[in-house]
């Protein structure tokens, strides 16, 4: 780590320590090593710091829109946190490129399915594309779910510190069947699935979209024992 990101990293610690309760208990269950595909629903711009700072040791890359490269300040931040630019609305070629190599270099690629943030913490639908790459990177998917961000606003004019809450689900990864086209559909059923992950470490007054459908068996997703992690 440089010296401007232990510099960086280590006041905003102390802000996140100041302003919220940060439940971080789970996070030994991710391995200490990639390639992994850390999915996770998207609230507000608090996760971005947290899951970064707190995540240490683990060398974690997400992608994020390249339209924050156009302010200094979260452009800044974006290159120092080693932060990849993916542009929207469009099959970004070199965007994908730079996610496998994240894969292929052993780190964690940090992905949020729903590409926009909900700002209430209800589950909105995930995006095919995130599936794009999972397959071609070919690394286990780890979903990881939080709430309680969505409350840092209200309770900052009432001077109280926001609980925070993560958790982080069993590892899966991609199975179709021989025989079965890997097509948009297929693709649309595969995110949902991913986000159906993730809804079932939540409370259900989080599950929006999914509300309902935790209890229903993923078609194209597998579980990966514990052996093979470890």
């Amino acid at each position: 780590m440089s010296v401007s990101q232990s510099i960086v990293n280590s006041i905003i610690k102390v802000i996140l320590r100041a302003t919220c309760k940060i439940d971080t208990s789970e996070l030994y269950k991710i391995p200490k090593k990639g390639p992994y595909i850390l999915v996770i629903n998207h609230i507000s711009f608090l996760e971005a710091p947290i899951f970064y700072i707190f995540m240490r040791p683990r060398r974690t890359i997400a992608m994020a829109k390249s339209e924050l490269w156009d302010k200094k300040v979260t452009a800044f931040l974006m290159n120092l946190w080693e932060v990849l630019p993916i542009k929207r609305g469009t099959i970004d070629i070199q965007g994908m490129k730079n996610c496998v190599k994240v894969l292929e270099g052993g780190d964690f690629l940090c992905l949020a399915p729903e590409g926009t943030r909900s700002g209430d913490g209800q589950l909105g639908s995930g995006k095919a594309g995130v599936i794009m790459f999972a397959q071609k990177g070919n690394a286990p998917i780890i979903p990881m779910a939080h709430w309680g961000g969505e409350k840092l606003s209200s309770n900052l004019k009432k001077l109280k510190r926001t609980p925070f809450v993560i958790r982080v689900g069993d590892p899966v990864e991609i199975a179709v069947p021989e025989g079965v086209k890997m097509d948009s559909t297929v693709r649309q059923q595969i995110a949902d699935e991913v986000m159906v992950e993730i809804a079932k470490l939540m409370p259900e007054e989080y599950h929006g979209v999914y509300k309902g459908k935790t209890d229903v068996e993923p078609q194209y997703l597998r579980r990966i024992k514990e052996s093979v992690i470890n």
